[in-house]
Parts: C-alpha cells; sequence; structure tokens
C-alpha cells in the first residue's frame, strides 16, 4: 500500500515538475532594447515563392462564437473609446490612438490592422519553411500586443512591407516604441534580421536607452 502511495506521489510531482519547465520554457522576458536587437539571428533574406495567400489572415479570431473576425477583435481590444459592436459584428464609434502618425481615429474605416512585422518580411526572415497552420497563427496572432497594431491606411500603406532599414514611422515619438515592437515579434517568432536591416536596428536602439522588449515565445 506504501508503495502505491509513494509511487502515485511521485507521479504527481513529475507532472507538476514538467508543467514547470513547459510554463517557464515560454515565460516573458524582458531586455534593455539594445539588447534584445543583439538576441536576433542575422541572415541573409529571400523572397522567392512568396504568396500573401500562404499567409490565412483575418480568420474568426481568439473567439469564434463572438463572430467577429481577427481585423475587429484587434479593433475592439485597442479601441480607446469602445465602438459600438452591432450584427455581424459591424462596429460604430470608437476612437483610436495610431502611434505611427500621432493620430485620433474615430472611424473603424480609417484604420488597417499592421502585422508589425509584414508577411512578406516574416517570409524572407524564416516563415517561407513554416507549415501553413504556424503562418495562419502568425498572421492572426493576438498573443502579444506587439503583434497587431491598429494604425492610419495611411501610415500602413506607406510602410508596405519595408523593414526598419527602409521606413519607421513618420511621428518621431513613435521610433522607440515601433522598433522594440519590431524586435518583440521576431524574437517571438525566431525570425532572422538581414545586416541593413540591424544596422537600423542598432542605430535606433543606440538613442532609445530608457526602451525595454518583453516577448514571449509563440507556441
Amino acid at each position: 500500500m506504501l508503495t502505491t502511495v509513494l509511487r502515485g506521489l511521485a507521479a504527481v510531482s513529475l507532472a507538476a515538475l514538467s508543467l514547470t519547465v513547459s510554463s517557464s520554457a515560454h515565460a516573458a522576458e524582458t531586455l534593455p532594447l539594445a539588447e534584445a536587437v543583439t538576441r536576433l539571428p542575422v541572415d541573409t533574406e529571400s523572397r522567392d515563392g512568396y504568396n500573401r495567400d500562404a499567409f490565412r489572415h483575418w480568420n474568426t479570431g481568439d473567439n469564434p462564437s463572438d463572430g467577429c473576425s481577427t481585423r475587429n477583435e484587434v479593433l475592439i481590444a485597442e479601441a480607446v473609446e469602445p465602438p459600438t459592436v452591432g450584427p455581424g459584428c459591424r462596429l460604430t464609434g470608437g476612437s483610436w490612438w495610431s502611434y505611427y502618425d500621432q493620430v485620433w481615429v474615430t472611424s473603424a474605416s480609417g484604420l488597417d490592422i499592421d502585422h508589425m512585422v509584414p508577411l512578406a518580411e516574416s517570409w524572407d526572415s524564416g516563415a517561407s519553411a513554416w507549415s501553413a497552420q504556424r503562418r495562419e497563427a502568425y498572421a492572426n496572432d493576438q498573443g502579444a500586443a506587439a503583434s497587431l497594431v491598429a494604425v492610419t491606411a495611411r501610415s500602413n500603406r506607406s510602410k508596405a512591407d519595408q523593414d526598419p532599414s527602409t521606413w519607421l514611422p513618420p511621428a518621431a515619438e513613435g521610433h522607440c516604441r515601433y522598433v522594440a515592437e519590431w524586435v518583440a515579434t521576431k524574437l517571438r517568432w525566431s525570425l532572422t534580421a538581414d545586416e541593413a536591416e540591424m544596422a537600423a536596428l542598432e542605430e535606433t536602439a543606440a538613442g532609445c536607452p530608457d526602451q525595454s522588449v518583453t516577448y514571449e515565445p509563440a507556441m
């Protein structure tokens, strides 16, 4: 009887240890921006074979029962003043702060949901080797606030698929935050950076001594 009890306790202890190790393996980490940049692996990039349709985006979101796509779930989550959610997840009213260009937006139709690291850039940096399911998870990632951001359509479309070596937000006040969120997203998804990108990240980080980066590896 005692042996059975001890075996049971051992099994419980091993299970608890396994959960602890699993949890700690995916724990969030916070680093100064300059140090976080050094964590990015450097590699060349290739857009060979890229097709935006390889990333299924704006799926049924984190809560399929709410009738809202990922796009609208992000809009609801990031609203400073919440919009009214009508039938079919139609959004009316509300207000949003677009930090890329430091302007207020009072209509959901005036906003884009920007993939912090654009789909094409993620393909160049490692996503070309992912499964379709992982690319869909990336394209709809609401597990980290930095991954998807509601900004003016104008600023998002000026960015297109550029990395920080050729594009930063038009408002200089947003540069430190932007680069931190870019680095956090690349670290979260184990994406690489090319040499020009790394140089731009290092240069911006040098001017942001108080900026930190928090990221948690994607499952």
